[in-house]
């Protein structure tokens, strides 16, 4: 899962990226609202979380920009400005959750997590589907309940997407923009090498190649 970090405190905004990089995200960083809001307009996230106190343009309008413009990422709003207010202003024009300074990373993370999970239309406490069960905390993956396979980081991505995504044609290029930052220079077959590790470690059937077009997670053979 690719996310977006908009945060113009040096210290919180590396903690914060290395926190969330050792949880299974690929974080890109912005440090102001100008940056943030480009990066938000031209890349391909799975979720934002941005500040609302940012030097060039305030968060608010960031957010009003893209709601404005069309687009629907799903996005935390991280704040010390707790005041209730101020709350209802970023839920007016967009925001999908809220979190005041200071803040536990764990938190955070529940937050991106049941987020993400809302969006998909899933309930369930953990991500499941195929006779998979993700552990989004320890990232490995339980096969019908019993075998526990260990993840890599990258392997942990791309299941993570695939299962929030069943069902779903999804292109190289696709793949590649939400499990690497906008800065990774991956080799170019390096989701097919990962595929294929997925595919020992859980069964050749769960990810189904269309020659020309992508894969395709949960498609019967």
């Amino acid at each position: 899962m690719r996310l977006l970090l908009v945060e113009d405190d040096p210290g919180l905004s590396r903690s914060l990226k290395a926190d969330l990089e050792r949880a299974g995200f690929a974080v890109d960083l912005a440090m102001d609202g100008e940056s943030g809001e480009f990066l938000g307009m031209t890349e391909s996230y799975d979720i934002v979380i941005l500040d609302l106190g940012l030097p060039k343009m305030p968060g608010l309008e960031v957010l009003r920009r893209w709601r404005q413009a069309g687009n629907h990422v799903p996005v935390i709003v991280l704040t010390a400005r707790d005041a209730w207010h101020e709350k209802v202003d970023g839920f007016k024009v967009g925001a999908d959750d809220y979190l005041g300074k200071p803040f536990h990373i764990e938190e955070l993370q529940a937050r991106i997590q049941a987020l993400l999970k809302r969006m998909h239309g899933m309930m369930q406490p953990q991500l499941c589907g195929c006779g998979l069960t993700l552990d989004e905390d320890r990232q490995t993956v339980s096969v019908d309940g019993a075998q526990h396979a260990e993840l890599t980081a990258i392997e942990f991505r791309l299941l993570r997407y695939f299962m929030l995504h069943p069902g779903k044609l999804l292109t190289k290029t696709h793949l590649l923009e939400h499990v690497y930052e906008c800065d990774g220079d991956p080799a170019s077959n390096v989701i097919e090498v990962y595929i294929n590790r997925l595919r020992r470690k859980l069964g050749k059937d769960l990810i189904a190649t269309r020659r020309g077009q992508g894969y395709i997670f949960g498609e019967k053979p």
